[in-house]
């Protein structure tokens, strides 16, 4: 089991983490990514070395999720079939929930009961003291993750994660360089075929979360950049739809030519927006596929329209407040559908599955899973730092 920590700028938590780790289970192997820290933090990368760690990296900052995606591909490489623990360098997880989080990847990881893999979040709960900040994010991200992907999860921003090796590749393969990359690996897990199990961990915050490099205006624009996308072109597609259905209803005096005729107009501009702007890396797919997909929900989306519409009006409603009303009802549903439609991944749902019992004793991790071709985004070159010579006995679990 190889435990991978990022590290940007880190302080002597880092070194204390390789070593309470390596002391708790001297089979790990711990991997430390220097995110181009600089040399003034060489220090501290060199006590993580001789504590234990295998240190590499590279000379610029690159982001967390860029860090992340260098630890998954030396991993691969140098010990394929090893599953992934990543855990933070700042002292906000905690030895024993990291390794709860590994024992219960090993009793997942290698299950064939699925057609995909299964990660593992260790899910906080937000109790006690916790920073403002931190606690109105999570809450925030947890509220859109549930409406764009239909996945109710305690914690979307934890970094204490596990990764059976099989879903290396794919790992690699995921947009996102800095902070919304952990992001995406949710909301595209389902699509990917790979389902999402967690584990409940302490929370903690060390002096107000000052060691975070986390920047709330440019990172958090980042990590809501989808789903912020599709509402842009959703309200475009919307103001179309609406002012094309007040002009063909005085024109034709017909609910439903006005309804029908709005609709083909708004859609068609919404199509095209979301197949090049928001979700591209559906490109790929045939025009003619994903334009069948998109507009057999579109009629189906219209029938749910227009009978919203019909029953509101028919109460009294006015018109245009019941077409506003129905348009906002049926959004959340039109993004999920769309993403999963437009991004041509398959329609596999992000399911949680059921928390078993924590297996006891260490375990063992299933054989080597057969690879998947990785999608062309490139890792980076990366230096890597030779570690010391690892301490007698000491293996890869």
């Amino acid at each position: 089991m190889i435990i991978l920590i990022p590290g940007y700028q880190p302080d002597g938590k880092l070194p204390q983490l390789v070593g309470d780790l390596l002391a708790a289970d001297p089979r790990l192997l711990v991997l430390v990514v220097d995110d181009g820290s600089g040399p003034r933090f060489g220090t501290v990368f060199d006590d993580a070395r001789h504590a234990g760690a295998t240190v590499i990296g590279y000379p610029h900052n690159r982001g967390k999720g860029q860090a992340l995606k260098t630890g998954f591909g030396y991993a691969e490489r140098h010990h394929p079939g090893e599953g992934v623990v990543c855990a933070d360098s700042d002292g906000q997880h905690a030895v024993p929930d990291i390794l709860r989080v590994a024992a219960r990847l090993r009793g997942t990881g290698g299950s064939t009961r699925w057609t995909g893999s299964t990660m593992v979040l260790g899910e906080r709960a937000f109790d006690g003291d916790v920073p403002v900040r931190s606690r109105l994010g999570n809450a925030l991200t947890r509220i859109l993750f549930r409406l764009a992907a239909g996945v109710r999860l305690q914690d979307t921003q934890t970094g204490l994660r596990g990764y059976p090796a099989a879903m290396l590749p794919w790992l690699q393969s995921v947009r996102g360089d800095r902070y919304e990359y952990e992001l995406n690996l949710l909301l595209q897990a389902g699509q990917a075929g790979h389902r999402i199990d967690s584990i409940p961990i302490s929370t903690i915050y060390l002096t107000g979360n000052s060691s975070s490099h986390f920047r709330p205006l440019v990172d958090s624009a980042r990590i809501y950049a989808p789903l912020l996308a599709f509402s842009l072109s959703s309200l475009a597609a919307f103001g179309i739809d609406l002012a094309a259905f007040v002009v063909l209803g005085l024109l034709t005096d017909s609910l439903l030519l006005a309804v029908v005729g709005a609709r083909v107009l708004s859609s068609s501009v919404n199509f095209l927006a979301n197949r090049r702007l928001v979700f591209a890396e559906g490109r790929h797919r045939p025009l003619s596929a994903a334009a069948l997909r998109y507009f057999t929900l579109v009629v189906a989306l219209l029938a749910a329209n227009y009978a919203g519409i019909f029953l509101l009006t028919d109460a009294g409603v006015p018109e245009v407040a019941a077409k506003v009303f129905t348009e906002a009802a049926l959004f959340i549903t039109s993004f999920t559908v769309q993403k999963r439609f437009l991004s041509g991944r398959g329609a596999a749902p992000t399911l949680r599955v059921p928390r078993p019992a924590l297996p006891r004793g260490s375990g063992t991790e299933a054989g080597p899973v057969p690879r998947a071709v990785p999608a062309p985004e490139a890792v980076p070159t990366f230096t890597t730092v030779p570690p010391p010579a690892a301490p007698r006995g000491r293996r890869v679990a």
